[in-house]
C-alpha cells in the first residue's frame, strides 16, 4: 500500500498580499478590542484540587510551582487582582464608556459574584477562558473536552448565559478543534496568527477565529525582557495603534487586540499608562471600540465563509492528477511529482500550486524537461490550423490573436517556427497571455538568435509561466 505523501497542516499564507476589507461600522479605520482576563480564583492552587501552586504571570518573575504546598505570596498577588485591580479597571472603562470583553475562567467567575454582576451591568461580553487557569498541553482530548463542557455549564450557571466566545490560553493542539466541534461558539480566540478574523474548517464546519495577542499584552510586565515600566507599555500600544490606523487610512483596516490582567495592569503604577493610551486612541476619529463578540458578529455578516473550494492539498492522487495533469502540456508526470511533495494550505492557491509544480519540473532531468518543451505546439502552427491543439493551448493562442493571422503573418510565424526548431531542437515557447501578437513576434525574432542553453532555460521559465496562468483559471 502506497504511503501518504507528507501534508503540512499549518496555513502560512493567510490572506496574502491583499487583506479583505472588513468594512468596520461607520467606516472605522481600526477596530480596537480590549480583553480583560479574569483568572483570579481559577489558578493552580491546592484549594482547587491542583497538585501545586501557580507559577505563571505574577509579580514573582521566574516563580516555580510548589508541589503539594500553597504559595501564600502567589495567592495574595492573584487576590489583589480580584479585590483591587478589577475595580480600578472597571472604573476606568465604565468612566470612558469603552466596551470590553472578559475572558472569564469559569471557576474564577463562580468565586467572584460581585465582579460578575458588575461585568453584566456594564454590558461587557463575558467569554469563556476555560474551566481552570491551568495548562492543557498534556491533557488527553477526551479529558480536555470534558473540562470544556463543564466550563460551559458552570459559566452559564454563573452568568446566566452560555459563552459565545472561547479562549483557553494555555491550550493544547486539540483545543481549537474541540471548541469548533462543540458547535456553539461564534468565535474561538486561541490564535495569534493575524490582525483580522479568519475562517477555518474542521470537517464540514466553518469556525470563525478572532485572533488574540501576546505582544500588546500586559503579561509582558511579568515575563523576562518584557515591560519594565508603564511608559514602555504605553509606547508599544500607541505604536501598534498608529501603525494599524495608518493601514486603515490606506484602505486596509485591521483589528487591534489588547490583553489585560486585573493583577497586572490593575496596579496603580501601571494603569495610568493604559489611560494615556486610551486617551491617544480616543483622540482619533474613525475608531471602533468593540467587544470581541461584536467583531465576530460583524465579520460573519460582512465576510461569511465561502463554500469549500477545491483544495489540492486535500485531494487523493487520482483526483489531483485528473485536475492538474494537463497544466504542463501533455506531461502528467509533473503533477504526479508535485503530489508527492509536502503540500499544505499554502498550496491551495494558484500561486502556491504553481510553485509546487515548478519545483517538480525543475528537479527533473534535462531530458525530462526537454520532453515537456517538445510537447508544446508551434505557435500558429499546423496543429492550430487543423484545430488539434489542447483546449488550453487553443484559448491561449486565441488570447493574443494568433488564431486570426493574416496570410503574411502566418508566413512569418511558419518561417520563424521552422528556423527555431532547426536551431534549438524544441518549439518556441512563450506565455502568450503575457503578450500581444506584436510583442510575441518581436520576442520570437530576438530569441531565435540566442544559444540553445540560454533558450532551454528561457523556454523552461515560460513553461512555468504558462502553468501559472492555467492554474489561475482553476484556483483562487
Amino acid at each position: 500500500m502506497a504511503s501518504t505523501p507528507p501534508r503540512y497542516p499549518r496555513d502560512m499564507r493567510g490572506y496574502g498580499a491583499d487583506t479583505p476589507d472588513p468594512r468596520w461600522p461607520s467606516g472605522a479605520k481600526i477596530a480596537v478590542q480590549i480583553v480583560l482576563n479574569y483568572e483570579e480564583g481559577g489558578e493552580n492552587n491546592l484549594l482547587h484540587g491542583d497538585a501545586g501552586s501557580e507559577a505563571f504571570l505574577s509579580e514573582i518573575v521566574g516563580a516555580a510551582s510548589w508541589p503539594g504546598q500553597r504559595h501564600w505570596n502567589m495567592e495574595s498577588i492573584y487576590e489583589y487582582g480580584a479585590r483591587a485591580g478589577f475595580w480600578r479597571l472597571h472604573r476606568l472603562f465604565t468612566g470612558l464608556d469603552i466596551p470590553i470583553t472578559i475572558y472569564g475562567v469559569a471557576t474564577a467567575l463562580a468565586r467572584s459574584p460581585e465582579q460578575v454582576a458588575a461585568m453584566l451591568e456594564a454590558q461587557w461580553e463575558i467569554a469563556s477562558h476555560g474551566l481552570k487557569w491551568i495548562d492543557y498541553k498534556d491533557f488527553p482530548p477526551d479529558v480536555e473536552a470534558a473540562h470544556m463542557a463543564e466550563a460551559i455549564r458552570l459559566h452559564t450557571e454563573v452568568t446566566g448565559a452560555r459563552p459565545s466566545g472561547w479562549y483557553t490560553g494555555r491550550c493544547s493542539e486539540n483545543t481549537v478543534r474541540l471548541a469548533a466541534e462543540d458547535g456553539g461558539f461564534a468565535y474561538v480566540a486561541d490564535s495569534y496568527a493575524d490582525d483580522l478574523p479568519y475562517w477555518t474548517r474542521f470537517g464540514e464546519r466553518a469556525q470563525l477565529i478572532v485572533p488574540y495577542t501576546l505582544d500588546a499584552n500586559d503579561m509582558r510586565f511579568a515575563t523576562p525582557q518584557g515591560f519594565n515600566a508603564g511608559d514602555q507599555f504605553e509606547r508599544y500600544l500607541c505604536d501598534t495603534f498608529d501603525a494599524l490606523y495608518s493601514e486603515g487610512q490606506a484602505g486596509a483596516p485591521k483589528m487591534m487586540s489588547i490583553g489585560l490582567h486585573c493583577r497586572l495592569i490593575g496596579r496603580p503604577g501601571r494603569i495610568m499608562a493604559l489611560k494615556r493610551f486610551l486617551d491617544h486612541a480616543m483622540r482619533h476619529t474613525d475608531v471602533w471600540f468593540a467587544r470581541r463578540i461584536d467583531i465576530a458578529t460583524h465579520w460573519a455578516e460582512t465576510c461569511p465563509p465561502v463554500a469549500d473550494l477545491p483544495r489540492p492539498s486535500k485531494m487523493d492522487k487520482d483526483t489531483f492528477i485528473k485536475a492538474y495533469g494537463s497544466v504542463f502540456e501533455h506531461s502528467p508526470w509533473v503533477a504526479e511529482r508535485a503530489f508527492a511533495l509536502e503540500l499544505g494550505p499554502a498550496h491551495d492557491t494558484a500561486a502556491g500550486l504553481a510553485n509546487a509544480m515548478a519545483r517538480a519540473f525543475r528537479s527533473a532531468s534535462p531530458d525530462a524537461r526537454l520532453s515537456v518543451l517538445k510537447a508544446h505546439p508551434d505557435l500558429a502552427g499546423k496543429l492550430a490550423t487543423a484545430k488539434r491543439l489542447t483546449e488550453d493551448s487553443t484559448a491561449e493562442q486565441a488570447s493574443a490573436g494568433l488564431d486570426a493571422l493574416t496570410a503574411k503573418e502566418h508566413e512569418v510565424f511558419t518561417r520563424l517556427n521552422t528556423a527555431y526548431v532547426a536551431k534549438h531542437g524544441f518549439p518556441f515557447i512563450i506565455a502568450v497571455r503575457d503578450h500581444t501578437k506584436t510583442t510575441i513576434m518581436t520576442a520570437f525574432d530576438r530569441r531565435l538568435h540566442n544559444d540553445t542553453e540560454t533558450e532551454f532555460s528561457e523556454a523552461c521559465h515560460q513553461v512555468e509561466r504558462i502553468a501559472l496562468h492555467r492554474l489561475k483559471a482553476l484556483l483562487p
